[in-house]
Order: C-alpha cells, then sequence, then structure tokens
C-alpha cells in the first residue's frame, strides 16, 4: 500500500532478492510478480520453453526446412536432413539433387583388379582387362616388345633442338640454346629473344629490329650507321649535290637554297626556278619602257629609236640629236630636240613683220622667234592693225598617262606692272586661247608675280602621243573696253609617244 494508503504499487521482487531464480537464470519483473529467464539462448534448433528449457524444433512438423520435393525431410536433434526419395541401384549414386550418378569403381575401390589387369569403368559397373605394354611420354618399347627403354631425342641431324645444342636425359632431353635464343620448359623449343623488346631504347641510338637470334639497328632518315652498329651519325647530303644551286647541310636534312634571281621549286623543294622579274607586281615599275627576263635576271631596253639606256640600266634617256649632230636638220633650220627625236625648224615672220630680239612679251622657253610690226609707208591698215607681234615658241612634253592634276607648261609675260589695271581702272590685259585647244585640254590662267601680270598656260587632260599641234595664244591689251594691241604667241607642241 502507497503513503495514501489507498493506491498499491507493485513490488519489484528482482530489486529486492525475493526471488527463486537459479544460477544461470535472470529475473525479470512484472505486474504483481516476476518470472525467470536463461541468460543463454538454447541455439539454432532450439526454442525455450516456458519453464526455460531448451527444446527441439521439428523443421519438418512446422514447414521451415528447405528440402527439394524429391526429397523428404526427416528431422534430427537442432537440425533435419533432406532424405532422397528415389533410391539408386547398385553402382550409382545420389549426388546433392537426389540425382543418381555412375560410381567410378576404379578410383573409388583399391585394386577391383588383379595384378596385370586394367580396371575400366563402366555405367554402373566396371571391368577388368589385361595390361599391355604402354610407355609414357621419352620411352618406346624395346624389340622385344616386353620393356620400355629411353628414347634418345638428340639423335638426328638437327636433333629435337633444331640445330641448338641437345643433352638427352632419361624420358626426356634438355636443349642448349644458342645466343640469342632462350630455352621454352613446357614446348622444349629454343625460342628467339627478341631484344628491341627486352631492352627498349638501350640497344639502338634510332631503330631497333629484331631478328632471329639476334637484333639489328638501323637511322632514321637523314642518318647512317655508326661503325660500332649502334649509334647513327647526320648524313652530309650536300656532299651528293641534291640541289641545283646551293645546299646546306642540317642536323638529320638539308636545305637548299637558290641565288639570286631564281626561286626554290613548291614541286620538289629542290629545283631552282628562274624568277620572271617582269612578271612580278612590281616588274612594271622595274623598267622604264621594257623588261626582258633572263635566266636568273632581266635586262631593261629603250625605245629603238631617240632614246638611250641611263646607267643605272632601267631607265630611259632622251637622245638629244642636236647636240650630238645626229639630226638631219639643214642649215637653213634649227633642230630641237624632243623626247625621241627632233624636229627641224624654220619660223619665217608673216607679212609686215620683221624678227627682233626686242621683248615686251617674253615666253620662258627656248627657241623663241619674235616677230614684231613692220609696216609699209602709207599702209593705214597695217598700222591700225592691233596685233603688234607674233611669236613662235617650241616645248616637248612626254605623254601623261595617268594625269592627277593641271600642269603648267607655258608663262607669258607682260611688260605692265600688277597695279596698272587698279590704277588706271579701265585699263586690263585678257589672256586667250584661238586655236589649236585639241579636245579643250589647255587653259590659260591670269596671275600676279612679282608685280607683274601673268599669263599661265595649263596642260588640264592628258595627251597621248606621238602629237604635233600648234597652241595660237594673245596677250590683249584692252583701254577703256578696247583692245589698243595684242600680242600672239604660237606655242608649237610636240607629244612624244612615251612617258618616261
Amino acid at each position: 500500500l502507497k503513503p495514501d494508503e489507498k493506491t498499491c504499487e507493485d513490488i519489484n521482487e528482482c530489486l529486492l532478492g525475493s526471488h527463486n531464480c537459479r544460477g544461470g537464470e535472470r529475473c525479470i519483473n512484472t505486474e504483481g510478480s516476476f518470472r525467470c529467464q536463461r541468460e543463454v539462448s538454447c541455439g539454432t534448433g532450439y526454442e525455450l520453453t516456458d519453464n526455460n528449457s531448451c527444446k527441439d524444433i521439428d523443421e519438418c512438423e512446422t514447414g521451415t526446412h528447405n528440402c527439394a520435393p524429391q526429397f523428404e525431410c526427416q528431422n534430427t536433434q537442432g537440425s533435419f536432413r533432406c532424405k532422397p526419395r528415389l533410391q539408386c541401384g547398385l553402382g550409382y549414386i545420389q549426388d546433392a539433387l537426389g540425382s543418381c550418378i555412375d560410381i567410378n569403381e576404379c578410383l573409388s575401390q583399391t585394386g577391383p583388379c588383379l595384378s596385370g589387369q586394367t580396371c575400366i569403368n563402366t555405367v554402373g559397373s566396371y571391368t577388368c582387362q589385361r595390361n599391355s605394354v604402354n610407355c609414357g611420354r621419352g620411352y618406346h618399347l624395346n624389340e622385344e616388345g616386353n620393356r620400355c627403354v629411353d628414347i634418345d631425342e638428340c639423335q638426328g641431324p638437327d636433333g629435337a633442338c633444331s640445330g641448338h645444342g641437345c643433352i638427352n636425359l632419361v624420358g626426356s632431353f634438355r636443349c642448349e640454346c644458342k645466343a640469342g635464343y632462350i630455352f621454352n620448359s613446357i614446348s622444349r623449343v629454343c625460342e628467339d629473344i627478341n631484344e628491341c623488346r627486352h631492352y627498349p631504347g638501350r640497344l639502338c641510338a634510332h631503330k631497333c629490329e629484331n631478328v632471329l637470334g639476334s637484333y639489328k639497328c638501323s637511322c632514321t632518315t637523314g642518318f647512317k650507321l655508326t661503325s660500332d652498329g649502334r649509334n647513327c651519325d647526320d648524313v652530309n647530303e650536300c656532299e651528293s649535290n641534291p640541289c641545283s644551286q646551293e645546299c646546306a647541310n642540317v642536323y638529320g636534312t638539308y636545305q637548299c637554297y637558290c641565288r639570286r634571281g631564281y626561286q626554290l621549286s613548291d614541286t620538289d623543294g629542290v629545283t631552282c626556278e628562274d624568277i620572271d622579274e617582269c612578271a612580278l607586281p612590281t616588274g612594271g615599275h622595274i623598267c622604264s619602257y621594257r623588261c626582258h627576263n633572263t635566266a636568273g635576271s632581266f635586262h631593261c631596253t629603250c625605245p629603238a629609236a631617240g632614246y638611250t639606256l641611263a646607267p643605272n640600266g632601267r631607265n630611259c634617256q632622251d637622245v638629244d640629236e642636236c647636240v650630238t649632230g645626229t639630226h638631219t636638220c639643214s642649215e637653213t633650220e634649227s633642230c630641237f630636240n624632243v623626247q625621241g627625236g627632233f624636229r627641224c625648224l624654220a619660223f619665217e615672220c608673216p607679212p609686215k613683220y620683221r624678227r627682233s630680239g626686242e621683248t615686251r612679251a617674253r615666253v620662258e622657253r627656248s627657241d623663241t622667234v619674235r616677230c614684231v610690226k613692220s609696216c609699209p609707208a602709207n599702209d593705214i591698215s597695217c598700222v591700225l592693225d592691233p596685233v603688234q607681234s607674233v611669236s613662235h615658241t617650241v616645248i616637248s612634253m612626254p605623254t601623261f598617262r595617268e594625269f592627277t592634276k593641271p600642269e603648267e607648261i607655258v608663262f607669258l609675260r607682260t611688260m605692265s606692272p600688277a597695279h596698272s589695271s587698279s590704277q588706271l581702272g579701265s585699263n586690263d590685259i585678257v589672256f586667250d586661247i584661238l586655236e589649236g585647244n585639241v579636245q579643250n585640254s589647255f587653259d590659260i590662267l591670269k596671275r600676279s608675280e612679282h608685280g607683274m601680270i601673268v599669263g599661265v598656260v595649263r596642260q588640264v587632260k592628258p595627251l597621248i602621243g606621238p602629237m604635233d599641234l600648234a597652241l595660237k595664244l594673245t596677250m590683249n591689251y584692252v583701254n577703256a573696253g578696247v583692245v589698243s594691241h595684242r600680242n600672239m604667241v604660237i606655242v608649237h607642241i610636240f607629244v612624244s609617244e612615251f612617258w618616261f
């Protein structure tokens, strides 16, 4: 009874020691009582009963066995066994699966046959057969056929070792293999040793090739085997002249080079092919006129007449026939050199004009003839004619095929100051082109230079020669809107065929 004198509390007999469990048993408290339990289990095949004793489990009865259908379960203490339902006859035995298999009496029994007989197993039984002489490996019957004697395998031209050393043994033999071979005790033959595989990288400097009983070293391309048969030396391929021109030996190979004016062929890398300098992208600028390719070089030429090759061998220089005296002008003609030739000139003054050394309007070119007015007495029309002078001048120019900007070719200088027009107000100088302006290839500008008025004649379009033309220019002095006098300049222009 608890202290409240109302509630009942369970007594733990195991703690109070008021139980009666025996040695080897353990006390387990229960509600209102206790029980004793064995401390050691019963083990496989047994179960614990209520009175703490171990009882055998009948697996056949409980159905916890694993016997196959062709077996019958038979209980044993702590286990069970499967007993075959099928019973095998004499000469057979059951295997683990219950099947009947033949018994080999010749192996399972000791001497089932008499001496001198051989046991031969049969299905379910055996037979005994009289022995015949059977010699093992390495032996053969003697001539009487009743005894085995040793076979000498080393007899014969090559013996059993195929040319290697052979040592006969009782019932066997052994081979003494030559160098480079090893004896295989299983196949009993001398086998080649692959030295290249056994000693990789240690026998040959470059390549190793196995041969029977030995090995052979070889070298990669560009090398040759040295006298020791193992190392490799570089081959100087240039000694055999493989290149068409220059050869440089390098380690393991060689390199071909070409002399100036040649290039190495892309096909074989050894042949030198001529470089066509004239066909190169820059070939058009090598020679000023015409380029001729030669083996390993080139040479320039100039037009057949009127030019000579410059000292640099590339440019063409005009031949001044007037200086060299190779012209054909008469004594009454003046020789004027032009690009690639010359002209014989004989300028005559027109009627009512005479030659004069005086110059009021000067043309800055050589070979100039100036004719001034020389009127006869009482020739009023001549006096009133505003043309005061007629000048002839000659210039030579090349063909400008690449024309990018206007080219100033003639300068007409007057004697009048540039400020005269601004001072007088009504005075002016007007420049004009009257004739010869082919395809409007020229124009004329007026500008002031050093206090003087200058007329500048410009070429504004290309002219393709050969071409001869006469450009008639005028300088008009205008006073109060009226031309007071006029100077005429005729520029004879000779355009050459070429542009150098």
